[in-house]
């Protein structure tokens, strides 16, 4: 076994004990460098900046030689990790010192970035060269399994989306209420519910709540197929990953998004209405003839069309994390939150753009 040496000094240093350790610190060793240090136990400064490789033992024995007021150097997160597992009365987590530059840290934000940006691209080009594939031999397209997932993130989300939806709906009417009350405009209420609603909140709404719900499932699940190699026994069986878990949640997000945002405007329109005869006096039926009136049927087309890109959005960014979860567990819980925040964030970013290009061809 080829174990790298540990070496171990204690100097004076600013009138305080520094212990000095480079090597690999690890139970083969820790002998060797006890007998260097000898009984000293007041120390103040450890420092493990040239401590290449250390376990639990290791840190065991660093425990041993340390107290509250005992200063940490350590240039690797490997090994505050390692030493935080062993902690019992230390004051505070022992963080590391990261000796990077300034430019360093911007070179190695803007490499993952552009390497994030290349793979999902990737991703996104397979996917399409698989959907092409699909016009070329419909018995790779899987009716039962879009179906399922029709039910699973459509159906099943209907009571969370039209809560949320109607909640917000109240929310809004109960704030512009109190505001519209000292202006005598009570009815212009109809106007700012059914507009903000139908062209902006509903689709929005509906979508951060796929993205919690159904976005984060699709990571989950197929990050724990590929931990217990479930997609390489896929494919070592003959079946593709892309036409049996990607291709039909695509699929069926993209159907069932309209449907839910739909719902959406119901629940919200609901909501405002009861806020608008509790607070204002506007009768049911005075809010619809005035609903009717004011609301053009362009603004319910525009929320329904932003539905499918958003729905594409979310599927593509979770089943991507879902493929990059590493073999293990944590890298679950990693990909999974990043898929929900990064989801979120594109579907925003498209809503702005939907802005932008709806407000200039005049709609």
């Amino acid at each position: 076994m080829n174990e790298k040496k540990c070496l171990c000094k204690l100097a004076i240093k600013d009138g305080k004990t520094t212990l000095y350790i480079k090597g690999s610190l690890t139970i083969h060793n820790i002998t060797t460098c006890k007998n260097e240090i000898g009984s000293y136990n007041d120390i103040a400064v450890i420092n493990l900046q040239d401590v290449e490789a250390i376990d639990s033992a290791g840190a065991l024995f660093i425990k041993t030689l340390s107290t509250n007021d005992t200063t940490f150097l350590i240039s690797k997160d490997e090994i505050s990790q390692t030493l935080n597992l062993v902690r019992v009365d230390f004051k505070d987590d022992i963080s590391f010192i990261d000796k990077k530059t300034f430019l360093e840290k911007i070179g190695i934000w803007a490499n993952k970035k552009y390497i994030f940006l290349t793979q999902i691209l990737n991703f996104i080009g397979i996917l399409f060269i698989k959907k092409i594939s699909l016009f070329f031999n419909l018995r790779n397209f899987r009716y039962k399994e879009i179906l399922y997932e029709i039910n699973q993130s459509g159906i099943k989300a209907m009571g969370i989306v039209a809560l949320t939806s109607f909640l917000v709906g109240a929310v809004v009417a109960y704030q512009s209420a109190m505001q519209l009350k000292l202006y005598g405009a009570n009815i212009f209420i109809v106007d700012m519910l059914g507009i903000s609603i139908l062209r902006e909140l509903a689709p929005m709404i509906t979508a951060i709540v796929i993205a919690g719900r159904s976005g984060s499932s699709y990571t989950a699940e197929i990050g724990a197929m590929k931990i217990t190699e479930e997609l390489d026994a896929m494919r070592t069986m003959g079946f593709d990953p892309y036409f049996y878990l990607v291709i039909p949640r695509i699929i069926a997000l993209i159907i069932s998004l309209p449907i839910l945002i739909f719902v959406a405007d119901i629940s919200g329109i609901f909501g405002g209405m009861l806020v608008s005869n509790s607070e204002l006096d506007i009768s049911f039926t005075l809010f619809m003839d005035r609903f009717v009136e004011v609301v053009d049927i362009k603004h319910f087309t525009i929320g329904e069309i932003k539905g499918p890109f958003f729905a594409f959005l979310i599927t593509t960014i979770s089943i991507y994390r879902g493929f990059m979860v590493k073999d293990d567990t944590q890298s679950i819980g990693k990909n999974t939150t990043k898929s929900v925040v990064e989801s979120i964030f594109a579907v925003i970013m498209c809503d702005a753009l939907f802005s932008v290009i709806f407000t200039n061809l005049g709609l």
